[in-house]
């Protein structure tokens, strides 16, 4: 199993980080995580473009967690898709790609009728509403959601990824400190977690007040917790993603997590990759080995 970080920023643009969205490959099989803003082009520089798709699963309804929804489903018609994109998400994702589909009709349908391409069939979703528990299994690939705590949000879930070779991925989604997912997580090979960067943000008049980033920071985990997180979870390899600012120093973050997790942990960026069974990370021609083989 492969995971790869398309897109590890935040509601902020930003030119290096684009929306949170990740990718998982095992085998033949690809599984997109999220879709925020620049998925689309973020796949395609990851080498597997959306049309290929076999799941989109979205952890929660958030704008800068779906933005690109609709994008992703054009672009995949362009690709070649012909069949549904198969869309799993939380109570309320089928209104809401029902919507979607309605709010573009005139549009669609007129790409449809002037393009004449084989297939409209790639032009549309097929949406499963999952609860905690099982999601999906796919050839050689099982995902089971587990619900954190990202109140007021109430359908909020993490990702537990099992491949046929053993390994294990997490996906925190966004969250608050969440001893479930903690249980969940428990031993995997590779969690990937959100941060929020504590004490960055400041109040700017006109823009954003205290309160308003305490209320932010309130419903994310901390940079100062979430080593704390990985430790408890007995994570084999920490990939943290979806910051909080987008802006941040490296070193700084990178002392502050290494205070509570000894292990092995990567600061991410778009387009950073995980190969599980080789534990080789991997970002641009930069190459890291991380250890021995899986046992």
């Amino acid at each position: 199993m492969k995971v790869t970080l398309l897109g590890t920023g935040c509601p902020q643009c930003h030119t290096k980080r684009y929306g949170p969205a990740n990718l998982v490959r095992h085998g033949s099989v690809s599984v997109l995580v999220d879709c925020g803003s620049g998925v689309t082009q973020r796949l395609v520089g990851a080498g597997s473009p959306g049309g290929k798709l076999d799941a989109v699963l979205l952890t929660h309804l958030h704008s800068d967690h779906l933005v690109d929804l609709y994008q992703l489903i054009v672009s995949g018609w362009h690709q070649g898709r012909t069949t549904p994109l198969r869309i799993y998400g939380p109570k309320g994702t089928r209104a809401y790609v029902d919507g979607l589909l309605a709010l573009w009709k005139d549009e669609r349908e007129l790409r449809i009728a002037h393009e004449q391409r084989p297939s409209s069939a790639g032009f549309t979703a097929e949406v499963m509403e999952y609860a905690e528990g099982p999601v999906v299994d796919l050839p050689g690939l099982s995902v089971t959601a587990v619900k954190v705590d990202h109140r007021p949000v109430e359908e909020a879930y993490g990702f537990v990824f099992r491949a046929d070779d053993g390994s294990t991925a997490v996906f925190s989604g966004d969250t608050r400190y969440c001893p479930a997912l903690i249980r969940a997580a428990r031993g995997a090979d590779v969690l990937i977690h959100e941060c929020f960067i504590h004490g960055l943000m400041k109040p700017v008049p006109g823009m954003r007040t205290q309160v308003g980033i305490d209320a932010v920071a309130s419903y994310h985990t901390l940079s100062a917790e979430v080593g704390k997180v990985a430790t408890e979870a007995e994570a084999r390899f920490l990939m943290l993603n979806h910051f909080v600012p987008a802006e941040f120093d490296r070193e700084a973050l990178s002392a502050e997590v290494a205070r509570d997790f000894t292990g092995p942990f990567a600061i991410g960026e778009d387009l950073m990759s995980y190969d599980i069974p080789t534990r080789t990370l991997t970002h641009g021609d930069a190459h890291w080995r991380l250890g021995e083989n899986r046992a």
